[in-house]
């Protein structure tokens, strides 16, 4: 699974074999500049939802669901998810939480909605939980995690992504449950893998997280593309012949004479 939130890089990624597409909270921090993902709407998600599934035919794609849209009442949890559905387009929505959002997850999935669950560091709890630190160290927090894994299997949920959790206990909850788990700071032995499409290329730069493998570093490429481009133009180097258009030297001649008169 990769995280992406534009048509362009839904093309790419799919055309790449890319089967699972996760539109993620996370373009709060990517592409609007947000220190967090809390500030991030319905509306927000929606707008790029949309246009990741413009951008595919065949991958399954995943709507986050944003702070504060599935934490206050049923109700409320079902319509937003039919939301991503219905005005988004994805097929599926990834909820963050354990065993106190079980009653969510049924009501949800009850409703026709399939639910990725997501347990460990969770950042929409980032404050909560201090900071963007690793989950499980302790055996009580590592029991939790366990739990939380059963309890969502139970509830409904197609798949668990893992993030931030020790790798030798990634790999047991992956053992304990049937539903597939999905890594992304939790060791190799999880079912899957996702990783954020501008880690991978190395165009955010803001911070590098220390799950993340960088398999191009774009974003040096790109500056200096940018920078050649503005030189080019600064010296008349661009446009050339090659990007402009020409006119019949008769025509300018007829021009010229009908304007000097």
């Amino acid at each position: 699974m990769l995280t992406v939130y534009d048509y362009t890089s839904a093309m790419i990624v799919e055309a790449a074999g890319i089967p699972l597409l996760l539109v993620g909270d996370s373009l709060g921090q990517v592409i609007l500049g947000y220190d967090t993902t809390l500030p991030v709407t319905m509306a927000d998600m929606i707008h790029h939802i949309k246009s990741v599934s413009r951008g595919t035919n065949k991958a399954h794609i995943v709507g986050d669901m944003p702070f504060m849209s599935y934490q206050t009442d049923m109700s409320t949890a079902v319509r937003n998810a039919g939301r991503l559905l219905q005005e988004g387009g994805a097929q599926s929505v990834k909820l963050e939480g354990g065993q106190h959002l079980c009653d969510t997850v049924r009501h949800i999935v009850q409703a026709g909605i399939p639910v990725m669950g997501h347990i460990g560091l969770t950042p929409q709890s980032v404050n909560q939980l201090g900071g963007y630190k690793v989950q499980g160290k302790s055996h009580e927090a590592a029991a939790g995690l366990v739990k939380d894994s059963l309890s969502l299997e139970e509830a409904g949920v197609y798949a668990i992504v893992l993030e931030s959790v020790p790798a030798p206990l990634a790999e047991l909850i992956t053992e304990k449950v049937s539903v597939p788990t999905i890594g992304i700071g939790a060791g190799v032995k999880c079912d899957g893998q996702v990783l954020v499409f501008h880690d991978l290329l190395g165009i955010f730069s803001h911070f590098v997280p220390k799950h993340a493998r960088r398999y191009a570093e774009l974003g040096e490429e790109i500056r200096a593309a940018v920078a050649r481009y503005a030189s080019d133009v600064q010296t008349s180097n661009f446009p050339g012949d090659a990007e402009s258009f020409g006119m019949e030297n008769r025509m300018m001649d007829e021009l010229s004479a009908t304007l000097s008169k």
